[in-house]
């Protein structure tokens, strides 16, 4: 008897507590739901680059990992499970200083493998720093 083929969300989840990167940069699931998620990246001096201006580079990982998490969410998972990003494309609102970045993610197109996403990060506080588009390859 084989083991049941895990869902697009139970692939994710598991993603994001074994990726090594992930884990480097304490990023943590705050939320995962159909087309959607939200990802924190706690703030940490490890992650900044000037002062405690959080770096650009974490941001943007953020954004990507948050994409995948959304692409994955409701995910028909193919028999080759795997995924890339084929595209982030990111603009810098404003710098998160001294606080956690939060980003949220959601689906808009799904293709046969290609899903498109639209990402928002914001500080904890609720302040906008960085506006992500990105396009995710499942299988």
């Amino acid at each position: 008897m084989s083991a049941p083929t895990p869902t697009g969300a139970e692939i994710i989840r598991q993603w994001l507590r074994t990726s090594p990167f992930v884990g480097y940069l304490s990023i943590e699931l705050v939320a995962l739901e159909p087309g959607r998620a939200t990802l924190r990246l706690p703030y940490d001096q490890t992650v900044t680059t000037i002062g405690t201006v959080v770096h650009g580079g974490a941001i943007a990982t953020l954004l990507d990992s948050a994409g995948a998490a959304a692409a994955w969410s409701d995910a028909e998972v193919p028999a080759n499970v795997r995924g890339t990003t084929v595209s982030l494309s990111v603009t810098y609102l404003a710098a998160a200083d001294d606080e956690d970045v939060v980003a949220t993610a959601h689906v808009l197109s799904r293709g046969r493998s290609l899903v498109y996403l639209d990402i928002d990060a914001t500080t904890a506080s609720g302040k906008a720093v960085a506006k992500g588009l990105a396009t995710y390859k499942i299988g």
